[in-house]
């Protein structure tokens, strides 16, 4: 018993079962007298009297203390007061900053010799030591990695191939990416960053009508993608002379001589990656600010306040809007995620990042910042999220940032496989453990909990994951309470939009509670504003929540009236969202302020408020909550979740498969009741239950059109995919 406490890491129930079974091989008149210690003067003579199975136990029991005692698990030292995260600024009309930080001071960067995106690269160039840098793997293959050296090779070989096809060495030159993640869209924006050119991602699941508008709007010339399929859409473009500015397309993958024929009918030149690299290599440009006594051609590396990258939105309605971000509004926003962790989890160079969230995203790109800068490894998923997985298993990355969804359906996978009452039970139970431990701020995953229950969960993941950094949603609570106790890693949750960078709040290390997105970074102010038509006021802690720092893009590509709408004169970022601050100094999003409405009686609605309640219930994947100013109630759209409805609909006696269940009545009507059960508990009024529902059988998706990259509901596209659906559950329910 003594080599399975000390092997399974000292769990406090097994320690009490070892310490009872000690008491009960003693005498009970040894026990009487070792309590009636103190009244003995010869201690000799006490220990004389004692049998040897007593002062074994003992023995045995004063060493089991003593390595408890040195070899328990220690909690983590969160780096500021958990009950007071962030502070007001004087003299600031409410905004509040981080008491992490050197000083009054907002936070512009963290290293000196790191303040543009390039400079960020030869950072990691430098303390790598040429380390394995860019990785990538073909089915059933171990990954390749491409060196640091490699990589800012290829990068400066490309950006000044670029430089002899007529780009020019400026922030004036737009360059457009339209790719998945891999190694050649990282070496394409270090082209860029090398020689002062600015990034402009592309994504097909904006549609085609917007990358036409981005093309036209950023007057690209040029555009590096991936695939030939990618090269043919945009030459249709092109043939129908929607987009006659684009001259040059530069593909990564091998592509027929008929496509590059194609191209020159319609006056665009397509090349490969690989001939511009060569380009390059013959006449390169070097990167630096001094003058040659070689005679080779220089060119000048960005500065901070130079723009670095165009990232345009796709939004909910309306053409997409290109936020203008320079090199030190990155910086800055990473360099605020540094500070916050840098006594706790500080990034280091044996760390490997998983990379598979898009790269047109500033979530994903400043993560991985963050890998470059300290000279770590970005490995590349193979293109398919079925084989993530797998993919994980390989790399065993120690970074991984994910998105909420991914979270809830490990959450569900996981619950799904305890598949009988009992299992059910010991999983809870075992959670509930670590989620103590968790709550005193001990992390580890070597607890007998870890060994009986949750290292299987731990392996599918690489097994090494030691930060898992979540954003661009909000996330379950219950879901992340989980998953900090089963992941044995730590798992934080950011707040923010394209318009700061990615991030402006943070969860601090130490604390792991949820229902908020933490406290402001050190490299912006937040403050709240009046919503009065939502009845929002400051006074109450409540509002309209708004950023400025160094993190604050400088605006809208082109696009004025609505820069004036997000940035006031002042340099406030008005977000749209609606914010709580929490009493220990942290920020709690409670609602958002572009999607309300008005019922009939003129009540203000929020839709996803109500739904982010909803959403909780058990069987329900997706919601979508509409309401009409000439209806007096609310209607919605659920999805059940096909893993989890079936056992759900089998406790209330329903059998059938996942379709035959999804149209079956009497599962509708459970499903409604514990929608509007939650929805009470939630303090719901009655006007924003919904009333009926229409269950889908098909998941809201990026693919369908009737989800933005970002898995945001793009509301007018479901309302007019479900508008019979909505006709009729408003004409039943009158």
């Amino acid at each position: 018993m003594l080599t399975f406490f000390l092997v399974s890491g000292g769990s406090l129930w097994l320690f009490a079962e070892f310490i009872l079974s000690l008491l009960e091989k003693m005498q009970t008149q040894e026990i009487l007298r070792i309590l009636r210690l103190p009244e003995l003067s010869d201690l000799g003579q006490f220990f004389r009297s004692l049998s040897a199975t007593t002062l074994v136990s003992m023995g045995a029991l004063a060493a089991i203390l003593a390595y408890w005692f040195t070899h328990r698990p220690k909690a983590l030292q969160p780096p500021c007061n958990l009950l007071m995260q962030s502070e007001e600024v004087k003299d600031s009309g409410g905004a509040r900053r981080s008491v992490i930080g050197d000083g009054p001071q907002l936070l512009t960067h963290y290293y000196d010799d790191a303040r543009t995106m390039y400079e960020v690269f030869r950072r990691g160039l430098s303390i790598s030591g040429n380390g394995p840098c860019l990785g990538f793997r073909k089915p059933n293959q171990p990954y390749q990695w491409l060196s640091y050296q490699e990589v800012a090779d290829r990068a400066e070989f490309l950006g000044s191939g670029l430089l002899q096809h007529n780009c020019k060495a400026c922030t004036d030159q737009f360059i457009g990416v339209f790719a998945q993640n891999r190694p050649e869209w990282i070496i394409a924006e270090l082209a860029c960053y090398t020689y002062s050119m600015v990034v402009v991602p592309l994504y097909d699941t904006l549609g085609p009508g917007a990358i036409r508008y981005i093309i036209n709007t950023a007057d690209i010339s040029t555009v590096i993608v991936d695939k030939p399929q990618k090269a043919v859409l945009l030459l249709e473009h092109v043939e129908r002379k929607e987009t006659p500015g684009l001259k040059l397309i530069i593909l990564m993958e091998p592509f027929e001589e008929a496509l590059k024929d194609r191209g020159q009918e319609c006056g665009v030149v397509i090349k490969s990656m690989q001939t511009i690299e060569d380009c390059g290599q013959q006449n390169h440009r070097v990167p630096v600010v001094s003058s040659s006594a070689s005679g080779s051609l220089l060119s000048k590396p960005p500065k901070p306040s130079d723009l670095s990258i165009v990232c345009f939105t796709s939004g909910t309605t309306g053409n997409p809007k290109g936020a203008m971000l320079t090199h030190g509004n990155v910086v800055a926003d990473f360099s605020g995620f540094l500070k916050v962790t840098e006594k706790v989890i500080f990034p280091r160079q044996d760390d490997v990042l998983i990379s598979f969230l898009p790269l047109a995203h500033m979530f994903e790109r400043v993560i991985q910042s963050v890998v470059y800068c300290h000279g770590g490894r970005v490995g590349f998923f193979q293109g398919d999220i079925r084989l993530l997985s797998d993919d994980m298993k390989a790399l065993c990355p120690t970074i991984f940032p994910v998105v909420p969804r991914l979270l809830n359906r490990m959450y569900d996978k996981i619950f799904c496989q305890a598949d009988t009452p009992v299992k059910r039970w010991f999983l809870e139970f075992a959670a509930k453990r670590k989620q103590a431990e968790v709550r005193s701020g001990i992390i580890r995953n070597d607890s007998i909990w870890d060994e009986l229950f949750f290292n299987k969960i731990q392996a599918s993941l690489g097994g090494c994951v030691r930060m898992i950094v979540t954003g661009a949603a909000p996330a379950s609570p219950t879901v992340l309470g989980f998953l900090r106790a089963a992941l044995g890693c730590q798992v934080y949750e950011g707040y923010g939009q394209t318009e700061c960078t990615a991030g402006c709040t943070f969860t601090t290390p130490g604390d792991w509670t949820s229902g908020h997105v933490g406290a402001p970074l050190p490299c912006n102010h937040i403050k709240l504003i009046d919503i009065e038509e939502l009845n929002y006021w400051t006074c109450k802690g409540e509002g309209e929540i708004c950023v400025k720092g160094p993190n604050v893009f400088k605006g809208y590509l082109k696009d004025p009236d609505r820069t004036k709408e997000a940035l006031d004169s002042d340099g406030w970022l008005h977000t749209g969202d609606i914010g709580k601050w929490l009493p220990a100094g942290t920020l709690k999003i409670i609602d958002r302020k572009k999607h309300i409405f008005k019922l009939a009686q003129g009540e203000y609605v929020a839709p996803e408020k109500i739904e982010n309640i909803y959403i909780r219930s058990e069987p329900v994947a997706q919601i979508y909550v509409h309401g009409d100013s000439l209806k007096a109630f609310l209607v919605g759209i659920v999805v059940p979740d096909p893993e989890v409805m079936p056992s759900w609909a089998q406790k209330r006696g329903i059998e059938g498969t996942y379709v035959e269940l999804c149209t079956n009545r009497e599962l509708k009507k459970a499903i409604l009741e514990d929608m509007v059960s939650l929805g009470k508990e939630g303090g719901l009024h009655s006007f924003e239950q919904v009333k009926a529902i229409h269950i889908h059988s098909d998941m809201f998706s990026v693919q369908n059109g009737l989800l933005t990259p970002t898995l945001k509901a793009k509301r007018p596209e479901l309302r007019e995919y479900f508008k019979k659906q909505i006709e009729d559950l408003y004409s039943i329910s009158m």
